[in-house]
């Protein structure tokens, strides 16, 4: 069965994890293994909640059309740098990496800069060198997108473009200290496995492991996590994914909104792209105004959502003094 790129814009309250839900429980009730599905998402707790729903919803036909029903265990579930984690255990080697890698989260990642600061003398400088998480943000935000320590400094931290040399210094300390201590960092997982992703060999062997990947928030993935994608599934065949340009917030994580918006070109011709534009959630006056500033916008998909909800409170622009006065309002 071929299944082309699929694309599907999900406003606002249009019910975007029930409708991944929902496909997942298409493809298991019509006969697709669990095992051949690879669903990623943003946070554990959607995974986990995308699993349930699916489940419900098979438990629900099966009964319905007299059929026994077995719990879907979609062994292949989780966040980017948990599928990310998985891969790079099983295929590491193949990029030169001991699979017995540790997992520092980002307080230990913090801290192991700090020591390197103290050792390379930066926190007794006459002026005040950027502290441990500043530190980590310059390093997270070079890996995430691509860019150079300059283009970072320039764009996100022209406050720490004195200490590029000192940063730069830094940061060679500290990822040959990872390498000594066999320890990778929650960027270290994306950055491998895009590269793993690169290796012909390997990306042919995941390629065949599935035959569908789903994809949830992906307005929300950032240049890696879009490269371990096309990387894997060059040609997009199995491939859907979820999102919403106009609900776009973490360009502060690297996140890039392009992907979402060239994914019809990256995989053109054979890329669909359907709209879900019945908002579930608000009454058709708040919704109103959203179409209306949305279509402000130079880009996007410019979806135009509508409620049968049609009566409630007109939306009203408030201004207060301060924080206090906004929360006694």
């Amino acid at each position: 069965i071929t299944s082309p790129p699929l694309l599907i814009i999900a406003g606002a309250g249009t019910g975007k994890t029930n409708t991944l839900a929902h496909r997942t429980a298409q493809l298991i009730l019509s006969g697709v293994s669990p095992e051949r599905i690879l669903l990623m998402t943003f946070a554990r707790r959607a995974a986990g909640e995308l699993s349930s729903r699916a489940n419900r919803i098979v438990e629900q036909q099966s009964k319905h059309g007299g059929k026994e029903y077995k719990p879907a265990n979609i062994s292949w579930m989780g966040t980017f740098h948990s599928i990310a984690n998985r891969l790079l255990r099983v295929h590491g080697k193949s990029i030169g990496l001991d699979t017995d890698f540790v997992i520092m989260d980002q307080g230990d990642a913090a801290d192991l800069l700090d020591i390197l600061r103290h050792e390379l003398a930066f926190t007794t400088t006459e002026k005040r060198f950027p502290k441990k998480k500043t530190c980590l943000a310059i390093y997270s935000k070079c890996i995430n997108s691509q860019q150079s320590l300059t283009q970072v400094l320039t764009q996100s931290f022209p406050y720490c473009r004195e200490w590029q040399d000192e940063l730069k210094q830094l940061f060679s300390l500290y990822t040959q200290s990872k390498l000594e201590q066999l320890c990778l960092d929650y960027d270290d997982l994306l950055l491998y496995c895009y590269h793993l992703a690169k290796v012909p060999e390997i990306s042919t062997i995941v390629r065949h492991q599935f035959d569908y990947i789903l994809v949830d928030e992906y307005q929300d993935t950032n240049l890696l996590q879009a490269g371990i994608l096309t990387g894997f599934f060059p040609s997009g065949e199995g491939l859907t994914v979820v999102g919403d340009d106009a609900q776009s917030i973490y360009s502060f994580r690297s996140a890039t909104v392009d992907n979402i918006l060239q994914f019809p070109d990256l995989f053109t011709p054979r890329a669909t792209v359907i709209s879900l534009t019945q908002n579930y959630r608000s009454h058709q006056a708040i919704l109103d105004l959203s179409n209306a500033l949305l279509s402000e916008g130079d880009e996007g998909y410019k979806v135009a959502l509508y409620s049968e909800k049609k009566s409630g409170i007109k939306p009203k622009l408030i201004t207060v003094e301060d924080d206090a006065k906004q929360a006694e309002y």
